[in-house]
């Protein structure tokens, strides 16, 4: 337990990611999973404070027997949240991965402008941002696929589509939901490894094991290097700080991408503080 605030790290990333507006309407895209379920929940509390509204949307495939399962499970999170639950149904067709992932796009977009709300969250998380990164590479892709699902994008005219937790590993979210008591449903279909996804978690499985944050690492290659491209303050802090370093004579050798990320922060908001690099070696923000 890491002390009485075990899960403050996410709870105030999810915050900060949120920032919502005393009166607006955020939409969560809530499959039944425990990774959807902890991004409901973690939502429903910025809501609460921020005195705005959080819509859980949900989007049945009719594909299995289990769906309605799935959405059972959703209306009592829903209740639980005291949040309103928005379902929406597909048409029928084909399982085809692609087809699916743009009528459910589709679907929320729908749920979003009926509720007046600007912005649909999204659950996934760095072994989703890791798979498809990976799943990209394998394809042979350009710099574009190697950033990976990025963290905000357009969904339709006036509404964003917005990723929080593409750096939490799903562990921490199993976590969280258990803590916390929440509602969720397990997909079967994660098993079929006919999807090529599927097949390529089965494999990524292995690696796990003498990689245990492989995940949360490949996600954290693609933030930077969309951060890079981009040249986001952030990217551009870490590499004064590095530069800083070098002129030093410290050097950013066994200095963690962590921690001169958290000191990259500090810098841009402002704080004050010490910051630990490595051994001998810290950062002092005053004035």
């Amino acid at each position: 337990m890491r002390g009485a605030r075990p899960f403050a790290a996410l709870e105030e990333s999810v915050a900060e990611a949120a920032a919502p507006e005393r009166g607006e309407v955020l939409v969560a895209a809530v499959s039944g999973g425990p990774d959807s379920a902890a991004l409901a929940a973690l939502l429903a509390a910025c809501c609460a404070r921020a005195g705005a509204t959080l819509v859980l949307a949900h989007v049945n495939h009719g594909l299995r027997r289990s769906a309605w399962q799935d959405e059972a499970v959703v209306l009592a999170l829903g209740a639980a949240l005291g949040a309103r639950v928005a379902v929406a149904a597909l048409p029928p067709g084909t399982a085809a991965e692609e087809r699916l992932r743009d009528e459910r796009y589709a679907a929320l977009a729908t749920l979003a402008t009926a509720s007046g709300a600007p912005r649909v969250f999204t659950g996934h998380h760095a072994r989703d941002q890791a798979e498809t990164v990976l799943l990209a590479l394998l394809r042979g892709t350009g710099p574009d696929g190697l950033a990976g699902m990025r963290p905000v994008r357009p969904l339709a005219d006036g509404v964003a589509l917005v990723r929080p937790l593409l750096g939490v590993e799903p562990e921490e979210l199993a976590a969280y939901v258990a803590a916390e008591h929440l509602p969720y449903a397990l997909d079967p279909t994660n098993a079929d490894l006919g999807y090529r996804r599927n097949a390529l978690r089965s494999a990524l499985a292995e690696l796990r094991g003498s990689f245990p944050h492989l995940d949360a690492a490949v996600a954290r290659c693609a933030a930077i290097l969309r951060e890079e491209r981009a040249g986001e303050p952030r990217a551009r802090l870490r590499s004064e700080l590095r530069a800083a370093l070098a002129t030093a004579g410290a050097g950013t050798r066994d200095v963690s991408f962590e921690r001169l990320d958290a000191a990259a922060r500090a810098l841009e908001r402002g704080r004050e503080g010490r910051h630990f690099l490595r051994r001998g070696v810290e950062l002092v923000v005053e004035g």
